[in-house]
């Protein structure tokens, strides 16, 4: 899915103060592109525009040939649900459902079968050694191995756009590894974004950009 970005523009209504600009921003289908940026530098918010959880205030975003601005709140919930994969810092898991009820049912949203999601959820929970985790609700699992879980459920649904947001923060050298290596192996041939201040996952992008590029400051 290619991605594009132009004149994007937000400021919280609370606040009033801009919390995001970008100039222009394209993203080829199929590319890897790691974001960097000081802390308060809008990639959250960046992130969260181009999932559609947030309408900017001004400026134009197009994933594929959708138009988010033009799509309804239950629309853009319905589209990410089927075409993104998202990994946000507060990971979002499910506490009433288990570590494999998480991954399955973000599978069940995108419209893939029983049988296929569960076989799917247990594949990535093993290749995260969470295999023996399944049954584990998240509030039962360690911060790193919910952020693991997180993972799984982006990539589960093997989306054709992934947005990871700090996706090794909490994670041990060999831990992040292999989180690295399935968000790049599960995204083959779809794009993926990945806001990050860890050079454990810096070092593997060939392109890096960072806010102050994207927003023209010096």
């Amino acid at each position: 899915m290619n991605v594009v970005l132009e004149g994007v523009r937000h400021a919280y209504a609370r606040s009033g103060r801009p919390a995001l600009s970008v100039g222009r921003l394209v993203i080829g289908s199929g590319e890897r592109l790691c974001l960097v940026g000081r802390s308060g530098s809008g990639k959250t918010t960046l992130l969260n525009v181009l999932s559609g959880v947030l309408l900017p205030s001004a400026g134009r975003v197009r994933l594929g040939d959708v138009e988010l601005s033009t799509l309804s709140e239950p629309e853009r919930d319905a589209f990410r649900a089927r075409s993104i994969g998202c990994v946000f810092q507060t990971f979002n898991l499910l506490d009433q459902l288990s570590a494999l009820e998480n991954l399955t049912l973000a599978q069940r949203f995108a419209g893939v079968a029983a049988e296929p999601a569960r076989r799917r959820a247990r594949e990535l929970l093993a290749e995260l050694g969470l295999g023996e985790r399944e049954n584990a609700r998240p509030s039962e699992l360690s911060l790193g191995e919910q952020q693991r879980l997180a993972i799984a459920r982006a990539v589960s649904k093997r989306p054709s756009l992934v947005l990871a947001d700090e996706p090794t923060a909490s994670l041990d050298d060999d831990s992040a590894r292999a989180a690295i290596e399935l968000l790049l192996a599960s995204t083959a041939g779809g794009t993926l974004l990945v806001a990050t201040h860890d050079a454990r996952v810096i070092e593997r992008f060939a392109r890096v950009t960072t806010m102050d590029e994207l927003s023209g400051a010096s």
